[in-house]
């Protein structure tokens, strides 16, 4: 019998003693590498346990498809490569991204008509199995506005009221992004993104508590990315951005991707940036 010994974190001096338990709470497969993939290298390589939950699959059709079962397949050996010890699917499907709410597939129901109590419920039941001592989930935009994705921030905040876990909220800045998003539309890289959305998608810098630096663990972002073999090479409106970042050189994808940033809800506004999702202006005092 292996018995499991979950020591909580405690914080001296910005120094992590015993091992944290870290829950990533994300929409689909990819946005675990995209958002928070260097630091959840980061905390894995520090000795934390590091666990990654999709509520959806990431599939509009059936899981039982081939699509289904290579999506999630994709999370795992990114996840693999992050040293993410565990992975798990919600059990909800894609509510996909425009105008129209599909019907739900035969097998599970759309993230989107899922309501958030229950939802909220089946996330808090994971955190209390796992003893977790920090949520990570979405900005209250969704980042673009996915509605899977404004959800994740919904249901994330509803199961920190009922579990008590501290909650940090993955986003980006608001103003690089703008920037770069045009420059690639003018580029044709990516067409379909609407200007007029980004500009009020993520977050201002003022709202950002942490700004954690992962270029270290670059190598290993880009090759979480590379696993999600799906949407590098498939026909989705993100495909090129994709490919084009997983063949960028190690220091132009670090300049890129090499930090990741999360407001602290809890927190007041600051012009510090922490540089550790384990520190809170609470612990610097």
């Amino acid at each position: 019998m292996i018995t499991w010994i979950h020591l909580r974190s405690v914080s001296y001096l910005g120094a992590w003693v015993g091992m944290a338990t870290i829950l990533a709470f994300h929409a689909h497969p990819d946005d675990e590498a995209l958002l928070t993939g260097g630091t959840l290298a980061r905390l894995a390589a520090e000795g934390h346990r590091v666990i990654v939950a999709v509520a959806c699959d990431g599939v509009m059709g059936e899981a039982t498809g081939a699509d289904g079962q290579a999506r999630l397949d994709e999370l795992r050996a990114a996840a693999a490569v992050l040293g993410v010890g565990r992975v798990v699917h919600l059990g909800y499907a894609d509510s996909g991204h425009g105008p129209i709410l599909f019907p739900d597939p035969p097998d599970r129901p759309r993230f989107a008509r899922v309501p958030d109590d229950e939802a909220a419920e089946r996330l808090a039941e994971l955190l209390r199995e796992e003893h977790a001592d920090l949520l990570l989930s979405y900005d209250a935009q969704g980042g673009y506005g996915h509605r899977d994705h404004v959800k994740v921030h919904r249901i994330g905040a509803l199961a920190a009221e009922l579990t008590g876990i501290r909650v940090l909220e993955a986003t980006l800045p608001r103003d690089p992004i703008v920037r770069l998003l045009t420059i690639m539309r003018k580029l044709r890289i990516l067409v379909r993104y609407d200007p007029q959305v980004i500009r009020t998608a993520y977050s201002s810098r003022a709202e950002i508590t942490h700004r954690v630096d992962v270029r270290r663990f670059s190598a290993r972002k880009r090759a979480a990315l590379a696993a999600h073999r799906s949407q590098v090479y498939g026909k989705g409106r993100a495909a090129l951005a994709f490919r084009l970042l997983i063949r960028l050189p190690l220091p132009v994808f670090g300049l890129l991707l090499g930090r990741e940033w999360f407001i602290d809800p809890a927190a007041s506004p600051t012009t510090t940036l922490y540089d550790d999702v384990l520190r809170t202006p609470a612990t610097q005092t």
